[in-house]
């Protein structure tokens, strides 16, 4: 039976009741580790037009899972399944279960905003908002009611922290988010993000758009972050997915065509499109 919530038409029979179960050949090495994000089955579309099939996959808790593949694969619309992003987009349609945290992220009673929460994004372009420092930082917390200064002091300084932007701006919270760098707004949006005390971050392509010395210090922070957070990245950048990623996903057309340890799959890839991409034939 086909059910609309919200913008999307969900298959609730396919997500009600699991697909039947089939080997996990994607990601044997994960087999024994914590799940943290499982996907089973997952298919996607935009109308009638097709953008991810049958996806199966596990993704660890904490560490960093880094997702490759060339333009227009469904790395970024895999992205935004994850925290029903897709959900804003008129006519789309999903098959298959998604779960966070063991919990199946699709069925009709999910609470989308506390989903968000837990599942927070940062988006390929910095997108402060057009407030101060500290009022960007803050946005969440007041959101979810909190109104004690002190207590949003604490929040905003840790998260700045977090982000590693505290020592340049903890004497400039009251100035315009604007103001700041292009790396400096996109740590800010990863603080914006750290506030709200999320599971897991989903990153599309968050270097994309900045300098090179900007992108070395968000590596770096992402490499730190991953002690307490899951962290998903989507990247065109394969050197950048080999240096900061613990496990790694090559998309193509649609599919995930191969998942494993970062090492294997630059080293010693089991599909020949793996090693056709990574290579540099295609892509």
């Amino acid at each position: 039976m086909m059910k609309t919530n919200g913008n999307v038409k969900i298959d609730e029979t396919s997500v009600q009741e699991s697909a039947e179960e089939k080997p996990d050949q994607l990601n044997p090495d994960l087999e024994n580790e914590y799940c943290e994000v499982k996907v089973e089955n997952l298919n996607f579309f935009y109308g009638s037009v097709q953008a991810l099939f049958n996806v199966t996959v596990k993704v660890h808790e904490k560490g960093v899972a880094a997702l490759i593949g060339p333009s227009g694969c469904g790395k970024s619309t895999f992205l935004r399944v994850l925290n029903r992003m897709n959900d804003l987009i008129p006519g789309t349609r999903l098959e298959g279960k998604v779960s966070i945290h063991g919990e199946n992220i699709y069925v009709s009673n999910t609470d989308v905003v506390n989903l968000r929460k837990k599942v927070g994004m940062v988006f390929q372009h910095p997108n402060p908002f057009p407030k101060s420092i500290f009022d960007n930082v803050a946005y969440g917390p007041r959101i979810d009611g909190l109104k004690d200064k002190a207590v949003l002091s604490e929040i905003v300084e840790t998260s700045l922290k977090g982000a590693a932007l505290w020592d340049e701006v903890k004497d400039r919270l009251n100035e315009p988010a604007l103001a700041l760098s292009g790396g400096q707004q996109q740590r800010l949006c990863i603080a914006r993000a750290l506030a709200v005390k999320p599971r897991i971050l989903l990153m599309d392509e968050p270097t994309s758009a900045i300098d090179p010395i900007a992108t070395q210090r968000i590596e770096d922070l992402v490499r730190n972050l991953c002690n307490d957070y899951t962290i998903i990245i989507v990247t065109h950048n394969m050197q950048q997915a080999a240096r900061i990623s613990d496990y790694t996903g090559f998309f193509l057309q649609g599919e995930m065509i191969e998942w494993g340890s970062t090492s294997s799959i630059f080293t010693n890839p089991q599909d020949n499109r793996t090693e056709d991409y990574i290579t540099g034939r295609f892509g």
